[in-house]
Parts: structure tokens; sequence; C-alpha cells
């Protein structure tokens, strides 16, 4: 007969740990914490109804990702908005992204391709705004764009890589949804269908030169107040 886990703490810390990292994902990406404020595990646990332990592990896993820096006898702090932070961020993606790009148009299969229409067609029909989200790109939106620049890469297969991508790309989200501002003159519906139909035509050349050249009008809207990072 089986019995209950002999110790079933762990399970338990771990769900509050789960869900005081998804409050404190919701709150720095809308802004709840101002670039550089503190993120004190005593005064989270407190407000939280949790441990210390439990807060301290939401937040270190929150560093893992990028939306928080630990800083040495201070414990932690919402990343500063730093022009030089961002563009270390952008440089990393250009020069990854456009060199796993080809991977995955030389390994994914036409499950892949699917995949790949199918994300980008879930991206077109996402709402870019809407009015209870502010100036904030939408939530669906933003999760559709994630989707359709990780599954353009999803089929080269390595999962480091994609793992590389996940905590960059969460890092540059963090600094687009700072910088809120509109671009009207940029065209980024234009710019997302010339990487699907290059990955979908093979043309690995044509795919890597898009990546790079729509990461780098990111980068640039990174620090220009006037416009917006997509």
């Amino acid at each position: 007969m089986t019995g209950a886990p002999r110790n079933p703490a762990p399970c338990g810390k771990q769900m509050l740990s789960e869900q005081v990292y998804a409050h404190l994902w919701s709150a720095i990406m809308r802004g709840g914490y101002a670039p550089g404020d503190a993120l004190k595990p005593q005064d989270l646990a407190r407000e939280q109804g949790v441990s210390l332990a439990v807060t301290r592990e939401a937040l270190v896993r929150l560093v893992g990702e990028g939306l928080a820096d630990r800083l040495p006898n201070r414990g932690f702090a919402v990343p500063s908005f730093s022009d030089h932070r961002w563009q270390e961020i952008a440089e990393a993606r250009r020069t990854i992204e456009p060199v796993v790009l080809r991977m995955s148009i030389e390994r994914g299969d036409i499950d892949w391709e699917a995949r790949v229409r199918a994300a980008h067609h879930r991206l077109v029909r996402a709402p870019a705004y809407v009015l209870e989200e502010g100036e904030h790109y939408s939530s669906a939106w933003s999760e559709a764009h994630r989707a359709f620049h990780r599954t353009l890469l999803e089929g080269c297969g390595n999962l480091a890589l994609l793992e590389t991508f996940d905590r960059l790309f969460t890092a540059s989200e963090l600094a687009r949804r700072w910088s809120a501002h509109r671009n009207p003159d940029r065209d980024a519906a234009k710019e997302h269908r010339r990487l699907e139909e290059a990955a979908l035509a093979r043309d690995a050349d044509t795919a890597a030169a898009v990546m790079v050249q729509h990461l780098a009008l990111t980068a640039a809207a990174l620090t220009d107040d006037s416009g917006q990072a997509t």
C-alpha cells in the first residue's frame, strides 16, 4: 500500500515559492517596482505571509532570469535602468540568435515549420495594445511575441541554447516594458513576417540578416526615449 509522502513540506514550500515568484514577476513587469528598487526578503516574506526561505528561493529564481540583481551584503533589487546593461543584452542576442536560427532552419522538420506558421498567426492576431493595460504592450501580444521568437529557434534541438534565449529574452522584455512609448515609424509586423517567410523558405542567410536587423532596432529603442522596443 502506498502511504503519504514522509515529508510533504518540500512540495508545500515549492508551491509557496512559485506563488511568491509569480507575484513578484508580475509586479516587476507591470512597473510596480521602479528600476533599482530594493526587494527586501524580510518585508516581502511578511507581506506574502511566507517564510524567509521561501521568499529567498523566489528571489534567486528572479535573479536567474535577469529580473532581479543580487547585491553583495545588501539583499536583492530590481535591475537599474542602465543603457550599458541593455546594450550588453542586445549584443548577446544579436550574437546568439542568428546562429541558432541558422541551426534551426538546417535541422527543423515539417512539424517545426507548422509550429512557426502557427506562432506567427497567433502573433498577428494578438492585440498589441488594450486599454486596461495602458501604454505597455498587452500581455497577450507579449506572450505571442515571445512564443514566435522561441519557436523560430526551437528547430535547433539544443536545450542549452534555448534556455540561454529564454533568459536573454526575459531580461530584454523587462526593458521593453519600461520603454513603453510608441514608435509609429517601425513596422514590427513586417519584420516578423519577413522572419517567418525566410525561415519557412529555408533561406538561412536572409533569415539571419533579418534577425540581426530586427534585434538592432530593438537595441536602439532600449536607449531611445522617443521609441519603443519590439
